[in-house]
């Protein structure tokens, strides 16, 4: 929001300074965010007069002019090329030493053709304030020389601009800042009262309004015979002064009270309406043309005006090209409503577009103000443009805005940390506009201002009751008119100035030993810890992707789709963090890196629960190293991440089993899940599969694992006990067993493990082939088996009896035989 030092002043009677009123702007919540002194850079340049203008002797196109610019300036020669340099024509002068900010250069005195020049004669754009021209500016007849054009423009007007907050839309206006500001003891708010304006006639144009849900309240009269032209030269400056660009008397009036009242406005010329009625109404995929040159298709979500002839405007938005009003216009209609802020908002976020109105709109204006802004602008209207009013016409009722807050005093005080004089309190409420309905020793009540549409909650107070006891009853029951008391000790503690609050300590916070982190956060940190030491590099991705991402990893359920997504291609919640990998190693690989190592322990989310998962990729190939050529990454890499994290963490590497069920996006014959018992995943691992990566635009081998973090058991407290080695020497035997090719290796695996579990160590499978002398439809298998004594060393018959029956707990799990 810009508004000027004059501008305030037109509401607010101060003699506080820029730095007072700045400082005052902050501590009330209405961040400045710069200050611009528009005349600073022009400062040097002066009104001056052309007393002579000769040919220059020395070329065609150059005059020699007598210049006198005032005290100590009074007769300067000065060379100059504009065509419309004359004898007595008040000019903009620099004299030497002068930076011209449109030109970029510092003027010196010299000599142009052999004349000497002592200065610069100069049009608007060089002073960077208007237009290319063809000439010099020239100035009014009456001029006096010697000034400062700065303060003859009116350009020493300071520009300052402040940020607001969503909830403060009183404050995009600058009666509104002026309202603050007098409250906070910078001075006194001026009076305003608009002017009634008596209708003449009955207006040609009425209202009608079919969609009351988005504008509640509309009105509008007809201003006939106005002349449209440039505006008066004090409303010019006030819109330029913010960087609006004056486009006609009737256009400017309406961008007037919008930045004065915060009060958006609209005006139609009557001769381009057909059928004399226009309807608030719903679109129907109509498509027009709107004031920003642009075509807008409507939905029947969005409120339109609308006259017999289609749709004129997006209420509340942008106005129609159609019926806007120019040159030619002599009959206009203003318009004057209020809109649903929600539908507003959603409607400009369709269509792409944020106008001054639609920002009001959006924030919520004074539901008091229209028919007294209408009046305002019809005033301005006819003193500007001439013409005669009609009646006022309107659909629709004003809204029930009135409502009621209560503030127990002491709240001030246990809430806000400030201790407040309860008459105080009041006082500074009422410079804010709220007005006293009850008032008693421990609480008051107010009637919040029209225009304050953030301290909305309704009354609820029991009618004769003490408020002070009813506010506390209702606390209690959970009601939510306790928000609007916290509002209103919000507005004493910005107006006494927050840096007033007195600094208190927070009380001291005893942290048990081994107790700061869950269990959960304690393994999430550790995996972090083990991944990075296997040479993988933590990422940090965003829990939402895009929805087609997200499609090709198995989760893009409606249930998770933003509906207000910070970029439109993150509009869906992650169904696993290798999404994030994936896109990540696409990036790398395209910059040069495809031999790279990722992972992320963080949420996947699905329709039933947000999950932690422990994700990491491998793409390229493995590093080459002497006598070792590189090779392609391979699932096995994958499997042995995984399987390093689950052991790590407590989970017994015996306990697993593995089978080839992975989700979809992996390579379905190279890759596996890893699980604890036949329900329960623990993890997920392989290469990913072709199509994914050609989606994604990655054309290097990438394998990748998911860990499922809360699906990894708590491992189960033991006494410490020394671990127990054996003394005697561990035998190794390998087996071959021909199976059907369908039975998986697993469950050989398995059935070694249970044949004997007091002298097998270890099992690993080391060799699977196919081909001459095996059996069509068959494989061997071949199993490398560790076996412990423990108590004295084994005989060649105990070898034997353990061997018969390992080969036979295998052919009973398997039906496979030894090859």
């Amino acid at each position: 929001m810009k508004f000027t030092l004059s501008w305030l002043y037109d509401h607010l009677e101060t003699s506080a300074t820029l730095a007072e009123i700045c400082a005052k702007l902050n501590q009330i919540g209405l961040e400045v965010e710069g200050v611009e002194n528009r005349g600073a850079a022009i400062e040097p340049f002066l009104t001056a007069r052309i007393l002579e203008a000769t040919q220059h002797p020395n070329a065609d196109r150059l005059q020699v002019c007598r210049v006198d610019a005032g005290p100590g300036l009074q007769d300067v020669q000065v060379v100059c090329g504009a065509p419309n340099a004359r004898a007595g024509l008040a000019v903009i002068f620099a004299p030497p030493g002068t930076y011209v900010p449109g030109l970029d250069i510092t003027i010196k005195a010299g000599k142009i053709r052999g004349e000497a020049s002592g200065g610069m004669l100069c049009s608007l754009r060089e002073l960077g304030l208007g237009e290319e021209s063809n000439g010099i500016a020239e100035l009014p007849d009456d001029t006096l020389p010697g000034q400062s054009y700065a303060d003859f423009a009116g350009l020493d007007d300071v520009v300052i601009e402040i940020a607001i907050t969503p909830n403060r839309g009183d404050a995009l206006s600058v009666r509104g800042i002026a309202r603050d500001l007098a409250a906070a003891g910078l001075g006194t708010l001026r009076s305003w009262l608009a002017d009634t304006v008596d209708g003449t006639f009955d207006s040609p144009v009425v209202w009608e309004n079919s969609y009351p849900e988005a504008c509640p309240w509309v009105l509008g009269r007809t201003i006939r015979g106005v002349k449209n032209g440039p505006s008066p030269e004090w409303l010019r400056r006030k819109l330029e002064s913010i960087g609006l660009r004056p486009i006609s008397a009737l256009v400017d009036i309406t961008n007037y009270f919008c930045f004065d009242l915060g009060r958006p406005l609209h005006v139609f010329d009557v001769n381009k309406l057909a059928g004399g009625r226009l309807t608030m109404c719903h679109g129907e995929g109509e498509t027009f043309r709107a004031l920003d040159g642009q075509d807008y298709t409507v939905t029947p979500d969005d409120c339109v005006i609308a006259d017999a002839n289609g749709v004129q405007s997006l209420a509340g938005i942008m106005g129609g090209e159609a019926s806007g009003a120019d040159e030619s216009t002599t009959d206009v209609f203003v318009e004057c409503a209020l809109f649903d802020p929600v539908r507003i908002a959603l409607s400009a976020r369709r269509v792409g577009v944020s106008s001054d109105s639609s920002y009001r709109f959006e924030r919520g204006v004074d539901q008091a103000l229209p028919v007294a802004a209408l009046e305002a602008a019809t005033r301005l209207i006819i003193d500007v443009c001439g013409g005669e009013a009609s009646e006022v016409v309107s659909a629709g009722d004003q809204p029930a805005w009135q409502r009621d807050a209560t503030l127990r005093f002491e709240r001030v005080k246990t809430l806000g940390g400030l201790d407040v004089p309860p008459q105080e309190s009041v006082t500074l409420l009422e410079k804010l506009g709220f007005e006293v309905q009850e008032q008693t020793d421990a609480a008051v009540r107010v009637s919040v201002p029209s225009w304050r549409n953030d301290i909305a909650q309704k009354s609820v107070l029991a009618q004769g009751a003490d408020i002070a006891a009813d506010v506390a009853a209702k606390a209690a029951e959970g009601v939510d008119q306790i928000e609007a008391e916290s509002d209103l000790v919000e507005e004493i503690l910005r107006l006494k100035g927050l840096d007033s609050v007195p600094a208190v300590p927070l009380p001291p916070v005893s942290v048990v030993p081994g107790v700061a982190l869950t269990a959960k956060q304690t393994r999430a940190a550790r995996a972090r810890r083990i991944l990075a030491a296997r040479g993988l590099v933590e990422t940090v991705g965003f829990s939402f992707v895009s929805h087609e991402e997200a499609l090709r990893f198995g989760g893009a359920p409606d249930s998770l789709r933003l509906l207000n997504p910070i970029a439109s291609d993150l509009d869906q919640m992650r169904p696993t963090p290798l999404v994030n990998l994936v896109a990540s190693a696409q990036r790398n690989s395209a910059r040069g890196w495809a031999d790279i190592g990722l992972f992320e322990v963080g949420p996947a989310f699905s329709e039933k629960a947000q999950t932690l998962v422990a994700a990491g990729v491998r793409t390229g190939h493995t590093p080459r190293y002497p006598g070792q050529e590189s090779s392609a990454v391979s699932l096995w890499a994958a499997k042995a991440d995984a399987l390093e994290l689950l052991t790590q963490l407590g989970v017994s590497a015996d306990a697993l089993t593995t089978t080839a069920d992975a989700p979809s996006w992996y390579h379905p014959g190279r890759s596996g899940v890893l699980r604890q018992g036949p329900k329960n995943v623990l993890a997920y691992f392989g290469e990913l599969h072709p199509s994914l990566l050609q989606a994604e635009g990655i054309d290097v081998p990438v394998v990748g694992f998911e860990v499922l973090m809360d699906a990894v058991p708590e491992p189960k407290r033991r006494k410490k006990s020394a671990p127990s080695l054996s003394a005697f020497q561990p035998v190794r035997r390998d087996f071959a067993f021909v199976v059907g090719r369908d039975v998986p290796a697993e469950a050989l695996l398995r059935a070694v493990r249970g044949a004997d579990r007091n002298l097998v160590a270890g099992v690993s499978l080391f060799d699977v082939y196919e081909g001459p002398h095996v059996p069509e439809g068959h494989r061997s298998i071949g199993i490398e088996v560790t076996l412990q004594p423990v108590d004295k060393s084994l005989t060649d018959a105990e070898l034997e009896a353990v061997s018969e029956r390992i080969v036979a707990a295998v052919t009973k799990a398997t039906g496979a035989v030894l090859r």
